[in-house]
């Protein structure tokens, strides 16, 4: 047996009933964005059930949908990367990751000052191609690296790739994650970056130091069934390197997809899980709903090139990490439902409602692979 687990980064199915408390009142990902575009054009998340789900301008119902679909709850202290990927996986994050927006305290500093030999640039809540464009400039005269924060819980250090090897990089974050766990920072993300002065652009050399989870996670259950476990783009960063047999780098949306395609050819049996960046890092965070449309509409043209490969033997679910709504204020996550797709060939097309969990994600996958169960989640896998 074999499941695929997609994860499309950020893109969230309404409003959870406690959003206001997260300051997400009215906080909508697919909503706006069709809104704001008029109607999305996507035939075959349609197809599927998407908009059976909810309302979404130009994804109307259809009466036969081929993919049980529904709407799950996040339980997480948390709208953040981990906190979404930890529970889909069967692990609901309780205690809340801490979040410096108005910057670390001087302890932190003063310890990565050591830590990287040079004084720093920075310490403050941005959008990191904004960062680059303040600080770039006086980072490349300087080799000072660039420290900044989001209103996530992450320590982000950015250097060019000419002043700076990315192995370095690598190793200063290494350490940092070290320093900064102690206070409760769930990543620590190593942003390499090349170009000049108004024209910098992030590599594909990012790398993610993150907390491990406190529980086995749905990948340490399959992995010691002795099955494959295969991280496409960050995924693996995310669960701190824990339980995956291989990893595929890549780096955007088509990368990221045309990484599944392949790998759905080569592998056997097992699970792969990929997590499309781009909808959060492009464009949510970017507040770009017409981008975040484009890129909704790229991916639902290359959908029949996952489902090819498959046979009665795969299981594929398609569902979020958290929302990301671009004409909502600011530029953090909101807390809203997830979507979910569950696809099987000549599956039922059940409605699942609204879901208790996003950790029934991980239980219904569980159950597909044959390995033990997940301490927290329903399966809804009968009804596939």
């Amino acid at each position: 047996m074999r499941a695929t687990l997609l994860v499309l980064d950020s893109v969230g199915a309404g409003e959870m009933p406690d959003a206001a408390a997260w300051g997400d009142a009215g906080a909508d990902t697919l909503g706006h964005v069709a809104a704001h575009v008029g109607g999305l054009d996507l035939p075959n998340l349609q197809a599927m059930g998407l908009g059976n789900i909810r309302p979404i301008q130009g994804v109307p119902a259809v009466s036969n949908p081929t993919a049980a679909h529904g709407r799950a709850t996040q339980v997480s202290n948390g709208k953040d990367t981990i906190s979404g990927h930890w529970e889909l996986c069967g692990v609901p994050v309780s205690e809340r990751f801490r979040e410096f927006p108005e910057g670390f305290p001087d302890e932190i500093i003063d310890a990565f000052t050591e830590i990287v030999g040079k004084p720093l640039l920075g310490n403050y809540a941005e959008s990191g191609t904004v960062i680059l464009e303040q600080l770039g400039p006086e980072h490349l005269a300087t080799g000072r690296p660039i420290v900044y924060t989001s209103s996530d819980s992450v320590f982000q250090v950015a250097a060019h790739e000419d002043l700076v090897p990315v192995e370095t990089l690598y190793q200063w974050c290494r350490e940092a994650f070290e320093l900064v766990s102690r206070y409760r920072v769930a990543r620590v993300i190593a942003r390499p970056f090349v170009g000049e002065p108004g024209a910098f652009v992030r590599t594909t050399n990012r790398y993610d130091f993150a907390f491990q989870a406190p529980e086995d996670t749905l990948i340490d259950r399959v992995a010691a069934a002795g099955l494959s476990t295969t991280s496409i783009g960050k995924v693996k960063s995310i669960f701190g390197g824990r339980g995956f047999s291989s990893a595929v780098k890549a780096g955007h949306n088509p990368e990221i997809t045309q990484a599944v395609i392949d790998q759905l050819g080569n592998q056997g049996g097992g699970l792969i899980f990929a997590n499309l960046v781009d909808f959060d890092m492009m464009f949510g965070h970017r507040r770009n709903p017409a981008g975040y449309a484009q890129a909704l509409e790229a991916f639902d043209r290359r959908l029949p090139e996952i489902l090819a490969p498959m046979d009665e033997q795969d299981l594929l679910i398609m569902t979020a990490d958290h929302g990301c709504d671009p004409t909502h204020p600011g530029t953090n996550h909101t807390r809203e439902y997830v979507p979910v797709l569950a696809w099987r060939r000549g599956g039922r097309g059940d409605d699942l409602g609204i879901l208790a969990s996003m950790a029934d994600v991980g239980a219904t996958l569980a159950e597909w692979l044959g390995v033990d169960p997940l301490g927290t989640g329903s399966s809804f896998l009968e009804r596939v």
